[in-house]
């Protein structure tokens, strides 16, 4: 079964970045071609026909499994990074992390009015970085199809800031 294997995959680091933080390293999926794949074919049957025109990646582990979705779904792929690492016209949101802000970015013309996008990252912990994606691309016009993480940590609610924006969360393992 595919969640017990992403699971036994996933690492535990303790004490990263910070005392006290139980970190799920998703890298050792990296160095499974065949569980990569296994993933990989699971989300493309979970959204194709999904009426999604466009996949979002957050950085940088969003772009692991959302950029290879996007090609299998044949849609577009856009890069949402950290402010500064985007070379053309861009559009900017500022947000709150627990110890002050951060700005993300977006391609001003990486959105078309009424686009569904679906939002994909890692690991779904206290939602503040896939909440600021969703504001940013609707911001710029688009509409939120939904949200797909590896991991959600369903203990730091999350999903809680995220449903205004979409009731579809969803992720491969859950702790």
């Amino acid at each position: 079964m595919l969640v017990e294997k992403v699971m036994q995959a996933i690492r535990d680091v303790p004490d990263f970045p910070k005392p006290g933080i139980l970190f799920k390293d998703i890298t050792p999926i990296m160095m499974n071609p065949q569980l990569s794949e296994e993933i990989l074919v699971a989300l493309e049957e979970k959204y194709r026909n999904k009426g999604i025109d466009k996949i979002a990646g957050i950085e940088s582990r969003g772009f692991l499994f959302g950029y290879p979705l996007a090609i299998r779904l044949g849609i577009p792929f856009i890069l949402i990074r950290k402010q500064g690492k985007l070379p053309y016209n861009k559009s900017s949101l500022e947000y709150d992390l627990e110890y002050g802000t951060s700005t993300i970015e977006m391609h001003t013309d990486a959105i078309g009015a009424g686009d569904r996008v679906l939002i994909h990252d890692d690991l779904l912990a206290t939602g503040g970085s896939a909440a600021a994606a969703a504001q940013l691309i609707k911001q710029s016009g688009g509409e939120i199809a939904g949200f797909d993480f590896l991991v959600q940590l369903d203990f730091l609610q999350g999903q809680e800031k995220l449903a205004p924006y979409s009731p579809s969360i969803q992720a491969i393992v859950n702790y």
